[in-house]
């Protein structure tokens, strides 16, 4: 895949688990292609700042937390659900480092832990937050909230975009076949306004099938692939 928005360089300033929280036995999405679907998804729409940004199955914010320092002069609101209470805790403390209060106790909470085992993992950790609080230009609104994506969503504003990176696996409500992300395509429906981009990560298994969007794209990349749609 050809990248037009994402540089290639080096994002280890974003590795799970160095400053911002990890979720054991969960892979992240890869930081450069979630920041290039963040940048095809705003060529489509015609305000390129001031960006509501929604993950309506956010699991820890991982990829909302990268986006959100990665795109600083765009995003000004971030929201953030899931149905999994256990997810949410770690979402928003992923969120909080996007303000300097919230990056200055990781800092302080880094800094305990390295004075404690005195391991060079912390010291680089303690290096990397403060070049991502270095990298924090404004205060980024931020919501969290508990919600089953597939059975309706309440929130008080039309998002500009949304971008989601659907659950599979061993998931039962994800592998019927067309419905799972079809479901959810037709549940985020009721919450988007006339120009909102939607761009869905999935297996290559999973298809969607609606009538309420049109597809813009879709692009394979390794074992996953990506849609971006707007409503019909």
């Amino acid at each position: 895949m050809e990248y037009k928005y994402a540089k290639n360089c080096n994002y280890e300033d974003f590795a799970s688990g160095r400053v911002l929280y990890g979720i054991g036995g969960l892979s992240n999405f890869p930081v450069r292609l979630a920041n290039e679907i963040y940048g095809r998804c705003l060529q489509y729409l015609n305000k390129k700042e001031d960006i509501c940004l929604y993950d309506c199955c956010c699991g820890g914010a991982y990829s909302l937390t990268v986006l959100g320092f990665l795109n600083q002069r765009s995003i000004s609101r971030i929201i953030a659900s899931d149905i999994d209470n256990k997810m949410l805790e770690t979402a928003r403390l992923n969120l909080s480092l996007l303000s300097e209060d919230g990056m200055k106790r990781r800092i302080d909470e880094l800094n305990l832990l390295y004075k404690r085992f005195n391991k060079e993992s912390h010291r680089e950790a303690i290096e990397s937050a403060i070049r991502l609080l270095n990298m924090i230009q404004k205060e980024i609104s931020v919501q969290v909230f508990r919600a089953n994506a597939l059975q309706g969503i309440e929130i008080d504003v039309k998002p500009d975009i949304i971008i989601t990176d659907v659950p599979y696996g061993n998931l039962v409500d994800w592998q019927e076949g067309t419905g799972g992300v079809s479901r959810l395509l037709d549940s985020l429906a009721e919450i988007c306004g006339k120009e909102t981009v939607i761009a869905v990560s999935m297996n290559k298994d999973q298809k969607i099938n609606t009538t309420s969007f049109r597809r813009l794209e879709k692009q394979n990349v390794g074992k996953r692939r990506f849609e971006i749609y707007k409503p019909a």
